[in-house]
C-alpha cells in the first residue's frame, strides 16, 4: 500500500524528497521487534531509491496518530447506515468521504494474498544492523 501511494501520488508531489517519513501503529505485523517488518522496509527503501524514516506509535495508541485521528471519524460517518454487501459498495462509500476543508480519501482494494508465518531471511539477520539506525532520543 505504501508503494502504491508513493507511485500514484506522493512521488509527483515531492520530486526532490531525500527521505520518506512513515508512521505506523506498532501492533501485529508492524511490531517494533519484527525483523520481517524491518526487512520489508529495507526492501521498500531500495525499491524507491529513498531513505526511509519510520516512527512507530505504541500498540493501542492509534487514536494519537494524526492521520488516523483525522481520517477515521469521517470514514465512520460516511459508512453510517450503509449496507456493506460488496467490496464495490464499501469502496464507493469510502470514496465519497470528504470534509469542508478539502480532505478526501482515495480507497484501494488490494487483492494480494499475504503469506502467513513469513520468517526473516538469514541474510537479513546477519546484516540488519547495517541498515537500521535507531533514533538517539527514543532508541529502540
Amino acid at each position: 500500500m505504501i508503494a502504491l501511494a508513493w507511485q500514484e501520488d506522493r512521488a509527483e508531489h515531492y520530486p526532490h524528497a531525500q527521505q520518506i517519513l512513515l508512521t505506523f501503529d506498532a501492533g501485529a505485523a508492524n511490531a517494533t521487534r519484527s525483523l520481517r517488518f524491518k526487512e520489508d522496509l529495507v526492501a521498500l527503501s531500495r525499491r524507491f531509491g529513498q531513505r526511509l524514516r519510520a516512527t512507530l506509535y505504541p500498540p493501542y495508541t492509534s487514536k494519537w496518530h494524526p492521520i488516523e485521528h483525522r481520517l477515521f471519524c469521517h470514514v465512520a460517518r460516511r459508512l453510517s447506515g450503509v449496507i456493506l454487501d460488496s467490496h464495490q459498495t464499501a469502496l464507493e462509500a469510502v470514496q465519497r468521504t470528504h470534509t469542508q476543508t478539502g480532505f478526501t480519501v482515495t480507497p484501494r482494494l488490494l487483492d494480494t494474498l499475504y503469506e502467513l508465518g513469513r520468517k526473516c531471511s538469514e541474510t537479513f539477520l546477519d546484516i540488519n544492523d547495517k541498515f537500521i539506525r535507531h533514533d538517539p532520543v527514543l532508541g529502540k
